[in-house]
């Protein structure tokens, strides 16, 4: 575990403290202070040098891919970079070999993105299943009981959106393979945290935003294929930068790359790889891992004291809270009150949380500190 000075280093490259306690990484993440700067170094180079400066761009983005592969475990040329969680997903929803009469296996709880592009499949005969959650976790049974032999793939969300819930990834990996299925992964809300292996834990494909607990910005994202599966997905938006050939302009030969690169397609988000590419390395540097991470022990530690604090004011913890189910996302009620007007009353006092189905969720991060934890408390019971 990481002494104090690594968590108040980190707080100090995180501008939104001097005004907020925030607490909504789950939604959208502010920026650090080193990503910030890569933009401002972007605009300036764009406006002042033009695409002499492409190449140097392009390194960069280089850079991120290796840093992302070096987070998950995996090879870099297991690596696409895209636009967001939604495009990961439907690189595998769209481009995936289906048969009329095929099944894919999903939770009800899922956010809305985990679940439209395969329920788009429709029209091609697909079958979206839907397991009902009640609580929290999901019942494995009724997962296991839902996949047949027509069950192609299993998506699900690492860490629930709107409970918290961290699923065990071994034993829903090893359930989904037992009965002959892929696993897709939707990471958004664990990815940059906790530590993940996806070649330790046999994750056939993955997708993350960088825009929650990775704090890179909107649009810039990870997608992970494991390499065994590459030619079982058919790339769509094919384009200059997905085949071998990828600056031979003049040379029409449709040659795809034999990486993850070859769903790519075109032009990319540089910019926002280029900030994503700060924040991550700002992570690691903290000491975000695979295989263990020091970041992921400091969210659970701040989580920890939140709910300890929460409870001392009477709110009722919703959030499963034992063991390795716990994750960066704390659901609570406090009873009496109404959760929306309690949000607009942190808002308005430089406290940042949201409301979901009608309950309050707060989601701190690494360089949170008890400072934030008192100022959450102050308004909520205010």
């Amino acid at each position: 575990m990481n002494s104090q000075s690594v968590w108040n280093d980190f707080r100090q490259k995180m501008p939104i403290t001097r005004k907020w306690a925030y607490f909504d990484h789950a939604a959208v993440a502010p920026l650090p202070e080193p990503s910030v700067k890569n933009i401002e170094t972007w605009t300036n180079q764009a406006m002042l040098e033009g695409d002499d400066q492409w190449p140097n761009w392009a390194k960069q983005v280089e850079s991120l891919r290796e840093t992302s592969a070096k987070l998950l475990g995996a090879k870099s040329e297991e690596i696409a970079l895209v636009h967001n969680t939604t495009h990961g997903i439907s690189i595998v929803a769209e481009g995936f070999d289906w048969q009329p009469g095929d099944n894919v296996v999903l939770l009800s709880n899922e956010f809305p993105s985990n679940l439209y592009p395969w329920m788009h499949l429709k029209d091609r005969g697909v079958e979206a299943r839907i397991v009902q959650v009640t609580g929290q976790k999901p019942d494995l049974d009724q997962i296991r009981a839902a996949i047949d032999s027509r069950t192609r793939i299993l998506s699900v969300s690492w860490v629930s959106y709107s409970t918290g819930y961290r699923l065990d990834l071994p034993r829903i990996t090893q359930l989904a393979h037992d009965n002959g299925v892929l696993l897709f992964l939707d990471a958004i809300q664990g990815l940059g945290v906790f530590p993940l292996d996806v070649h330790q834990l046999d994750i056939d494909f993955l997708a993350a935003d960088g825009h929650k607990w990775m704090l890179g910005p909107e649009g810039a994202g990870l997608f992970y294929i494991n390499e065994q599966h590459l030619d079982k997905i058919r790339p769509f938006g094919v384009g200059w930068n997905s085949v071998k050939h990828n600056f031979q302009f003049d040379k029409i030969e449709l040659d795809l790359r034999e990486s993850a690169t070859r769903f790519e397609g075109g032009s990319q988000n540089m910019v926002g790889m280029l900030a994503l590419k700060a924040s991550l390395e700002l992570l690691t540097e903290c000491g975000a891992g695979p295989q263990v991470s020091d970041v992921g022990d400091r969210v659970l530690e701040v989580t920890d004291l939140a709910c300890e604090r929460l409870q001392q004011a009477g709110a009722e913890i919703i959030s499963d809270r034992t063991g390795e189910s716990r994750s960066g996302i704390v659901v609570f009620d406090m009873p009496g009150k109404n959760p929306v007007e309690l949000r607009k009353q942190c808002m308005r006092n430089g406290v940042n949380l949201s409301v979901r189905a009608g309950k309050l969720r707060i989601s701190p991060h690494a360089y949170n500190n008890a400072e934030d934890i008192d100022r959450l408390i102050e308004q909520l019971t205010a």
